[in-house]
């Protein structure tokens, strides 16, 4: 994921595209949505139904309904509040939908978990749809909570295509949110491929040392080697540590991290990845892990890497990279849009480019794969009166604003006169020239986005095609060319990518060792890079981590997979 959307309530944000996709509305499917077993109907369901299937066939409610959910804060024009605002006024009028007394404004997502929280223990009245964060403990309070009803029946018959064509591509979204054979939380989808791992290499050093793209580990070392030895702007090896990483909590993360170095020994660290019986296994304790540490040694002996690394964060790990004394940040596509500014800005004539992750010596060669196309998701309370409400509203925004069409009322912005305007006669959605710009609207559900668009066009245009759409010529106006050509590396190493596996709460034995044995992870780890344990300290460790609760919460992590991948 991007640095855009590290907080779990805000989707990813493309400052000037809030889009997402072309489909039918209905899905076909004439299942009836059904509560759960503790679940309350309404007076009358046949009624309630009826009104739904009105609803949808007219694409709103006449008359309107009143709903309640979870909005948090966004900036508002002068004359608008959170009751009443450029928002609230598009669903009313386009799907008859109005913001009830009952609906949450928290000042911001700590605040939230805690009103959350103190809600659950206090029998305190619930929003009718209710914005889950990210934290599958929390999520499985929530289900064991009985305040909320599945959604599988509710999903089958409503869901737009798209949602449903995605959902059906990629069954694991629904890992966090089955239990028992049930659904219980609607995703939101997101882009996919966002946070894939490529090498941003300092192009210009690679032109004047007339080195090549390095395709293998071997090949890396050599340029690392070359950019801290004969360095092209001059600058002493001492002042130069080519790899720019970060060791300080996690190095299987969204940048400087190090999932490709250990793909290129077979395994991908601090994950779950499947072995080749389809059983999951924990990466970091894979023998791979053994040999990505060794080489890890190997190269801060030799000053490829910053003795403070392992005091760096992900943001503070890329800074080395942009005050240029750093060659190889290893990072998402979107990293022209930040940090690279800063490098252009601080180093006169430096130039980057995006890079596929080598191979290992045996040809192994692998990255991380976190997103599944979902950014977060939502529960439908059982008593609520319209629970189909939120899908009505979240098939809109797909259908219309993710992907608009030429001519459609959403094909420059949003809304006129906020995100877009006509300036001189022409449509423009350039900040720079809009009185009063705004594109912070209160969706509920936050922008809706195509999962795969944003990196299909992507590479569109990197290979020299022209933007069609409205969509294309946004990411055209918007996106870097580096930003094009990094995407294109993306898709050209898709099939290298390790999905992690385990996304459920945390297991019984979890809950009482997790925290010791990735405290003795980290600390192995960073003593054996640092030469201050010899590598065989590694199987020391992997013995250690099986006999203290690995190897229990191995059985019960397969035991949880089993269950919901074989939910139907």
């Amino acid at each position: 994921m991007s640095k855009f959307n590290k907080k779990w309530l805000v989707p990813a944000a493309m400052s000037l595209v809030v889009l997402a996709g072309c489909s039918n509305n209905n899905g076909g499917n004439n299942a009836s949505p059904s509560a759960n077993d503790g679940a309350s109907p309404s007076a009358s369901a046949s009624a309630e139904q009826s009104a739904a299937d009105k609803a949808f066939a007219a694409g709103k409610y006449d008359p309107p309904i009143e709903i309640s959910t979870i909005l948090m804060p966004k900036k508002y024009r002068e004359g608008e509040t959170k009751e009443d605002n450029v928002h609230t006024r598009f669903m009313e009028e386009k799907l008859g939908i109005k913001l009830s007394k009952d609906t949450w404004f928290p000042a911001g997502s700590d605040q939230y978990k805690q009103q959350l929280q103190l809600a659950l223990t206090s029998g305190e009245k619930l929003p009718d749809f209710l914005m889950v964060p990210t934290d599958p403990v929390l999520t499985n309070q929530l289900i064991d909570s009985g305040e909320f009803m599945p959604i599988d029946e509710l999903f089958d018959k409503y869901a737009n295509q798209t949602w449903k064509d995605h959902a059906a591509k990629h069954p694991e979204l629904w890992y966090p949110f089955t239990k028992d054979g049930k659904k219980w939380n609607l995703p939101i989808m997101e882009y996919t491929d966002n946070d894939d791992t490529v090498l941003w290499l300092r192009e210009d050093w690679m032109e004047k040392l007339n080195l090549q793209a390095p395709k293998t580990i071997a090949d890396l070392e050599n340029i690392l080697d070359k950019f801290k030895n004969e360095n092209p702007d001059g600058l002493a090896a001492k002042d130069v540590y080519p790899l720019a990483v970060s060791l300080k909590n996690n190095t299987n993360t969204w940048m400087g991290g190090l999932d490709w170095l250990f793909g290129a020994y077979g395994t991908i660290e601090e994950q779950w990845n499947k072995d080749a019986s389809g059983n999951l296994e924990y990466g970091s304790v894979n023998p791979g892990a053994k040999q990505a540490l060794a080489k890890m040694q190997e190269w801060m002996q030799k000053g490829y890497i910053h003795p403070d690394a392992a005091l760096w964060d992900e943001g503070k790990s890329a800074e080395i990279w942009t005050k240029g004394n750093a060659g190889v940040l290893p990072g998402a596509n979107w990293v022209p849009d930040w940090p690279a500014p800063d490098l252009l800005k601080n180093v006169k004539g430096a130039k980057y480019k995006a890079y596929p992750v080598p191979a290992g010596p045996d040809g192994k060669i692998g990255t991380k794969w976190q997103n599944s196309g979902v950014n977060s998701s939502f529960m439908i309370n059982k008593n609520a009166e319209h629970p189909e409400a939120i899908i009505l509203y979240y098939n809109y925004l797909l259908d219309n604003l993710a992907n608009p069409a030429v001519g459609s009322e959403y094909e420059y912005g949003f809304a006129k006169g906020y995100d877009w305007d006509v300036v001189d006669g022409e449509p423009t959605s350039d900040q720079s020239k809009i009185k009063d710009f705004n594109n912070d609207f209160q969706f509920i559900t936050g922008p809706a986005r195509i999962p795969d668009l944003y990196m299909k066009t992507l590479v569109k245009l990197a290979e020299g095609n022209k933007p069609e759409t409205p969509y294309e010529k946004q990411l055209f106006e918007f996106r870097k060319p580096e930003n094009w050509y990094a995407a294109k590396v993306v898709m050209s190493q898709i099939d290298v990518r390790k999905q992690n596996y385990f996304t459920g709460a945390a297991t019984p034995t979890m809950i009482s060792k997790w925290n010791l044995l990735r405290q003795s992870e980290l600390e192995t780890f960073n003593k054996i890079i640092y030469n201050k344990l010899p590598i065989d300290a590694f199987d020391t460790f992997v013995t250690s981590w099986k006999s203290n609760g690995g190897d229990q919460i191995t059985k019960e992590v397969n035991d949880w997979f089993k269950s919901v991948s074989q939910s139907k």
